[in-house]
């Protein structure tokens, strides 16, 4: 696949014919395919199947979905509908990806809208405009947002490499894909990569340091840090190195150690995205963050690395009415994404083939495949939101996300 066949719209929304198209992240990065969604069962089957994944992209489909499936029945009317019908509808939704507290609030939200009809009441053409104008909002704010954060995010990195009078190259790792691939453009996580690397790379940095390199983790079981980051990252230009999600320790200890002798680009920050954010700070995010979270603090405690681990989330993302991690229900994915690996058979002369269904492990053992973990809010140095503010801990390393 060349550049110009590759896109980083994952949402495409025509607002003036009413049609939703959403990117197959599953055959990322090999091909450019668009799935037409014209029913809220459509957008319930790809959220969970993860042709579209990442919690705002997530959010914002659904609302879409919504609007679209209103406005082919307000158009067709096969059958008699009322708002009660479009509650039940919409709680079928929210069930495609538990986790991901954004789907719930923009369910949510569309809910309240309703809330001011009659139970019994058709949808009508009111009804309609009104969701309309809600998911369009959703989107473009979803937009600006992440350039907030990419901006808050460069802000955050630039401050505590010069509080620490930190000098040369360093290094970012990330897990998961955050970028335009999970959000409607620029990304959370991956948004503030780029716009590090755009402020501060090598060439054009105007500090001391600058960015060198980007160390994905290839996210298992499901690739998406190998399949959509890489393909984001080398889309961009922006220098990195994929790495298994077992190689992170071995990658700071190597690099870290040999900053001084070898002028090596040290991992000075962890970047990840969020799917909920509680009230306390606690973070899941895809399996594997809470790994991330430790063993930065390992080398911070033992070799005063100062590894700054980041969240990267609109606060959308921040739910104030769960109080702490545990309360957090994780969802569980099916056994064969662990037991299985899915992809298109490569020819030597770089033709993609058919996709194939391949085997790494023993048939019919048990398997257990949550698809998000929990990292503790003392594990996590600051929350980047949209708000100009950078959330971090007090004197008692407690967050306050509540303004």
């Amino acid at each position: 696949m060349n550049n110009q066949t590759k896109t980083l719209e994952a949402i495409k929304f025509d607002r003036d014919n009413i049609k939703l198209e959403i990117l197959n992240q599953l055959v990322l990065p090999y091909a450019t395919t668009y799935i037409p969604i014209t029913t809220i069962e459509d957008a319930f089957n790809a959220i969970k199947s993860m042709q579209v994944r990442g919690a705002p992209a997530i959010a914002i489909v659904g609302a879409f979905a919504v609007v679209v499936d209103t406005f082919n029945y307000l158009h067709s009317k096969t059958d008699d509908r009322d708002i009660d019908y479009l509650f039940q509808s919409l709680d079928y939704l929210i069930s495609s990806r538990p986790t991901a507290v954004n789907l719930a609030n923009a369910i949510n939200d569309i809910k309240k809208i309703l809330a001011s009809y009659n139970g019994t009441q058709p949808l009508n053409e009111e009804i309609y405009h009104e969701i309309l104008a809600y998911a369009t909002k959703l989107y473009d704010e979803d937009l600006a947002n992440n350039f907030k954060i990419g901006d808050n995010g460069l802000s955050y990195i630039r401050e505590s490499l010069k509080e620490e009078g930190f000098e040369g190259p360093f290094s970012i790792v990330t897990i998961c894909n955050t970028g335009s691939l999970a959000t409607s453009g620029h990304g959370t996580a991956l948004g503030i990569i780029r716009s590090t690397y755009r402020a501060l790379n090598k060439t054009e940095s105007n500090e001391k340091f600058y960015l060198d390199k980007v160390y994905p983790l290839e996210t298992r079981p499901y690739n998406q840090g190998a399949k959509l980051t890489t393909y984001e990252l080398d889309y961009e230009k922006i220098p990195f190195v994929l790495i298994c999600d077992n190689m992170v320790s071995s990658l700071i200890n190597t690099l870290n150690s040999q900053h001084k002798a070898n002028n090596k680009a040290p991992v000075k920050f962890i970047i990840v995205g969020a799917d909920r954010i509680v009230e306390n700070g606690d973070t899941a995010n895809k399996i594997g963050t809470f790994q991330l979270a430790t063993i930065a603090n390992y080398f911070n405690s033992t070799q005063n690395a100062n590894i700054k681990f980041i969240v990267a989330a609109p606060r959308t993302t921040i739910d104030l009415k769960t109080s702490q991690g545990s309360d957090i229900k994780i969802e569980e994915r099916p056994k064969h994404e662990l037991t299985t690996l899915v992809g298109p058979q490569l020819a030597e002369s770089g033709d993609v083939g058919d996709k194939v269904t391949v085997g790494i492990a023993t048939p019919g053992i048990d398997v257990w495949n949550p698809a998000f973990d929990v990292t503790p809010h003392s594990l996590i140095d600051a929350i980047v939101t949209e708000n100009t503010k950078v959330y971090t801990k007090n004197s008692n390393g407690e967050f306050n996300l509540s303004n």
